[in-house]
This record gives structure tokens, C-alpha cells and sequence, in this order.
């Protein structure tokens, strides 16, 4: 049998330790004293907004006894102290502001940073894909949940604070001015008889509040995923514009945007239907709450037991007692902004440790449970009892034996998906299935994609990725360009725009090779960087390759004849023939003991 459902108190319990344990050592970080200084400073500007409360609570006691005795030299004294309260107020007010507003932004730049050093890590990113979990639309959690989580979070702690300093302060004016009160019909009387009628009323709006929002916090969550999926989808659709274009899929796209929304209007609905309730109520509650202690206090006023500034003392002790008290309800809507945005960051937090603790484990313990990818003991590339799996176990390439040693250059064809789970694999973006991948020992590979990624920003910088744009001059990325044939580019250096938009595929292509040409590395992995040229234009491009790196060991995955000629041994990865799996042997050919075409190639099988 599983484990019981905790209960809501449980559940909540556990929620605000998970959230802790990631946000937690924001306090304890490098920046601690700093941050721990601007924290106190938060304390204590809110200890002086509870103080110029108290003295307005008393100023307005003050200026109401001078009313009822019409002395105008008391009320023109009231008036300086209001100015001096007033000024005072402003100034707390502002550099409290101006405090919170940093700690707000500072732990949400400190949180961004955990969540970007776990996501960007290690092809994390990538594989966090391909895994099961509560992880959908990452970028959404990192920049938006995170900004809500933490600015809720700080207001929130601030209005609890202020809520309790308040309670402590105002129980006891209201305990000092209310009296005693006799209930009709007997002769018991009841000292503080306001603080009791406080507590009671503030207990009843809480708890029916409470019972009214609980669906919001649900709502609330539920609406916060469906705004993450549509803004997903319309970026997805903004990243892929051209090809939806030629494809003239735009009615499918706005169908599905239709359908999205209109999920979200269904979600937003649920959410008004959860916030009538609580709306109304509180609606009620606060309209009530000005005129209740006046009714209740009245008598006293009337039988002369208390004076005038001492009835608007005690209605005004009261409203802000009450309201203390009914933090929990005026601060559900921003509980449960706040919770739903936790949960979503701290799901993505706790799948990516999962991942991390996996790949840890495999590696300490040798399962064999996952690919081991290290530094091998020499020059070469092994790959020993290679297995590579799907993410739910279903083999692609089963127990593969080669070796590549330096200089050579390897054509890998045969069934596409096994090629490329081998780049995956042999890149550390795959890490499910079984064996070793021994990388050349002191010499980094560079991977090629079939489409490489350009940041935005200069054509320059596009060129230099991933190293900075000041790595190289521009003499050097001149002759590189010349020589992938993107003379016609070289004068855009400088210039800034989204090129992995606008660019065709080919000329993308070309500054993939481009980059290789100026990157000069030793080891040289391709993913069909060259797929979209015709045999002229791609023969051209790898002659060039042999000529500026002649030493380089390169390996290709590519699937026509032509490419063999520029390579010395060729890896066909073969789907098996029962379909159960992609891959039962490889057939390895040295290219240049096979027998020549007429151009010199060598001829296929």
C-alpha cells in the first residue's frame, strides 16, 4: 500500500520546507552580510510604519477631544503634529519602498541564477526534454514563477509582519480604552470587552474566507499553467514563422492558439467564479468593519463613560486590530499567486536535482545504467559496448565496439536515427543506455549540428559563439568566411540583427563551417552539417576543410555517396531487421582499399 495523502496542514508544511531548502540560503550566500543588513533594515522600517500608526492612533484621540471642547489653540497644535506625522509617513514610506523593492529584485536575481547553473548545465536543458516530470515550459517557470514567487514572498513576509506588530500594539490600546462592558440582563461584567468583539469578528471573516477562497488557490494554479502553455506556444510558432509560412500552416497555428486561449478563458472563469465568492464576502466584511466598533462603543460614549476622542481611539483601534487579524483573508489571492508560482519553480528545481543525482550516481557507482562519457588514456575516441536507449529503455544501438584514432576521418551512415543518438551519445546530450565513450585524451571535440544556433546580436559575435567576439580579429574571421563562401557577409560584421532567422539554411550552414574554419579544432564531430548543399558546393566546402585543417580528425554523419571520397573509413549503423530495435551491428569499411569510381570515389556496396 502507498503512503497516505497528507492533510492540507501537512501539505502545506512540506511545501514551505521545500521552498526554504531552494530559497532558503539566499541569506547565506556569499553576498550574506548585505543581504542579511538590507533585511534588517526591512524589519526595522517596518517596526517605524507600526510606530507612526500608534502615534496617528493617538494624534486622532487627541484631535477629536479638542473638537468636543472647541479649543482652537489645541486644534492648530493637532495640526503641527499631523505635519510632522505626515512628513514622517512619506519619508518611512518611500525608503521602505526602496528597500524592498531591492531585496525583491536581488533574490530573484540570486534564485535565477540557481535555476539558469542546474538548467544550462551539462546538456540539462536538453535532456530534461526527454524525462518525465512537472517541468513543462522551463524558460516561463525561470523567468515569470520565479519573479512572482519572490516579490509575493518578501510582500507577503512584510504585511505578516507588520500584521503581528500591529496585533501586539493595538490589543493593548483597545484593552486600555474600550472599558468594561456589562451584558444585557445579568450583572458580569467584561473588562476589554472590544478586543474580545474584535478577535471574534475578525475569527468569523477569517474562517468563512478561508472556506470561500479555498478553490482560488486550485484556480490560481490551474490558470497559471495555462498562461505559461499559450505564451509557449505563440513563441514557438514567432521561432518557426518561415516554415509554418511555406508550409501555409497558419490556419493550423491559429487553431491551436484558438484552442489554447480558449482554455485559458475557461481556466480565467473558474478563477472568477473562486474569487466572487471571497470578493463579496470581504466586500461585506470591509464595508461593516467602520461602523461596527462605533455601534458597539456608543453606549459608553453616550452614558458619558468615555469621551469623544476616546470613541474614535477605540473605532480606529479596533478596525486596525481586525485587520491585523485578517491577514490570512486579505492576503489569500497573493498566498496563492505565490504558492502556485513556488510549485512550478521548485517542480523544475526538483526534477533537474533528480537528473543531476542520477547522472551522479551512475557515474560513482558503474550501474550501468548510463553511458559513461570521460577523458580516455589516449589520443582517440573509443566507444567500447556502446548501448544507446530511448529515455523508457527501447534500444536505438546495441553493444558497438570502435575506435577512432587521430587524423582519421569517418563517414557514419546507415539508419539516421542511430546516427545521430551516436552524435547525441558521444556529445554527453544522451545519456541513456549502457558502455563507455573514452574521448581523445587533452583534445576537446567540436560538434557541428545540422543547424547551428546564432545568438542574437552581431554577425561577429554569431561567428565567434560560443567563444567571446574580441577571441578573434577580424582579419581572421574575414578569411574564415571567404573560405565557407560567405564572402558577401563580410561586410556585415558589425551589424546586428536575429540571423538565425533570416538567414537561409544553406548560408547558415556555411557559417557553421565558418566557425570551424576559424575555431581550428584537432577533433571534429558533424551532425549533416552539410546537408543542404548540392555535391559541387559541398565537395568545395570539405577539399577546404582538408586544406586549413589537414591533421583534424573528423567524423561525419552523412548519407549520400559522395561524401565518401573525403573520408577514410565509413561506419554503416544498420536497423535490424525485425524492427524491435534500430540497430543490431556495424559494418566498417576502410574507403580507400574499396575499388574507384570514375571521380575517383570510391563505389558504394
Amino acid at each position: 500500500m502507498g503512503e497516505p495523502t497528507p492533510g492540507p496542514v501537512r501539505r502545506r508544511y512540506l511545501f514551505l520546507r521545500r521552498w526554504l531548502h531552494l530559497a532558503g540560503p539566499y541569506w547565506n550566500s556569499e553576498h550574506k552580510w548585505r543581504v542579511r543588513g538590507v533585511t534588517a533594515a526591512l524589519v526595522l522600517l517596518t517596526v517605524a510604519q507600526v510606530g507612526i500608526a500608534i502615534w496617528t492612533n493617538y494624534w486622532n484621540r487627541a484631535l477629536f477631544d479638542a473638537l468636543e471642547a472647541r479649543s482652537m489653540a489645541r486644534f492648530v497644535a493637532q495640526i503641527g503634529v499631523f505635519v510632522v506625522i505626515f512628513v514622517l509617513t512619506m519619508a518611512v514610506t518611500a525608503l521602505h519602498l526602496h528597500v524592498k523593492r531591492w531585496l525583491q529584485i536581488d533574490w530573484r536575481q540570486w534564485l535565477t541564477g540557481r535555476l539558469l547553473g542546474q538548467w544550462m548545465t551539462h546538456g540539462s536543458h536538453y535532456q530534461l526534454q526527454h524525462t518525465a516530470g512537472e517541468h513543462d515550459n522551463p524558460d516561463g517557470r525561470i523567468a515569470d514563477d520565479i519573479h512572482v514567487a519572490t516579490e509575493v514572498a518578501i510582500a507577503l513576509a512584510h504585511t505578516l509582519l507588520f500584521s503581528l506588530l500591529m496585533l501586539g500594539s493595538f490589543v493593548d490600546i483597545l484593552l486600555s480604552v474600550s472599558g468594561t462592558a456589562t451584558l444585557p440582563g445579568t450583572a458580569l461584567a467584561v473588562p476589554g470587552y472590544m478586543v474580545l468583539l474584535a478577535f471574534l469578528y475578525a475569527g468569523v471573516g477569517t474562517g468563512l474566507g478561508l472556506l470561500l477562497g479555498r478553490p482560488l488557490v486550485r484556480t490560481t494554479n490551474r490558470l497559471q499553467t495555462l498562461e505559461a502553455n499559450f505564451r509557449f506556444g505563440l513563441a514557438r510558432s514567432r521561432e518557426n514563422a518561415e516554415a509554418i509560412a511555406l508550409m501555409q500552416g497558419e490556419p493550423v497555428e491559429r487553431e491551436r492558439a484558438t484552442r489554447q486561449f480558449a482554455e485559458l478563458e475557461l481556466g480565467w472563469n473558474r478563477q472568477t467564479l473562486a474569487y466572487l465568492g471571497i470578493v463579496s464576502f470581504s466586500t461585506g466584511y470591509g464595508a461593516l468593519l467602520p461602523v461596527f466598533p462605533i455601534l458597539v462603543a456608543a453606549p459608553q460614549y453616550i452614558a458619558g463613560a468615555m469621551t469623544l476622542g476616546v470613541l474614535m481611539q477605540a473605532a480606529q483601534a479596533f478596525q486596525r486590530l481586525t485587520s491585523a487579524l485578517s491577514w490570512p483573508v486579505d492576503s489569500l489571492g497573493d498566498l496563492a499567486r505565490c504558492q502556485a508560482s513556488a510549485e512550478r519553480v521548485l517542480s523544475l528545481h526538483e526534477d533537474l536535482l533528480a537528473l543531476e543525482a542520477e547522472a551522479r550516481a551512475s557515474a560513482l557507482q558503474g550501474d550501468g545504467q548510463r553511458i559513461q562519457r570521460r577523458e580516455g588514456p589516449a589520443q582517440e575516441l573509443a566507444l567500447r559496448d556502446l548501448s544507446i536507449a530511448e529515455p523508457d529503455g527501447r534500444i536505438i544501438v546495441e553493444a558497438f565496439n570502435a575506435t577512432v584514432t587521430r587524423g582519421e576521418r569517418v563517414l557514419i551512415g546507415g539508419d539516421a536515427t542511430a546516427a545521430v543518438a551516436l552524435f547525441k551519445a558521444v556529445a554527453g546530450l544522451w545519456p541513456w543506455g549502457q558502455g563507455e565513450v573514452l574521448l581523445p585524451r587533452g583534445e576537446p571535440i567540436y560538434y557541428m549540428p545540422q543547424r547551428p544556433f546564432l545568438p542574437e546580436g552581431t554577425l561577429r559575435a554569431a561567428l565567434s559563439y560560443p567563444l567571446p567576439p574580441g577571441r578573434f580579429d577580424d582579419a581572421a574571421m574575414r578569411d574564415a568566411m571567404e573560405c565557407a563562401g560567405l564572402a558577401w557577409l563580410v561586410g556585415r560584421l558589425g551589424e546586428s540583427e536575429q540571423w538565425g532567422q533570416t538567414l537561409p539554411p544553406r548560408t547558415l550552414q556555411r557559417i557553421g563551417f565558418a566557425r570551424l574554419f576559424l575555431h581550428r579544432p584537432a577533433w571534429v564531430f558533424m551532425e549533416e552539417a552539410s546537408s543542404t548543399f548540392e555535391p559541387r558546393g559541398e565537395d568545395a566546402l570539405f577539399r577546404t576543410l582538408r586544406q586549413r585543417l589537414p591533421d583534424a580528425t573528423v567524423l561525419t554523419i552523412g548519407f549520400h555517396a559522395e561524401l565518401e571520397q573525403h573520408h577514410t573509413r565509413r561506419i554503416a549503423l544498420n536497423r535490424a531487421g525485425d524492427g524491435k530495435y534500430l540497430f543490431r551491428r556495424a559494418d566498417l569499411c576502410l574507403l580507400e582499399d574499396r575499388p574507384r569510381g570514375p571521380r575517383g570515389a570510391p563505389l558504394r556496396p
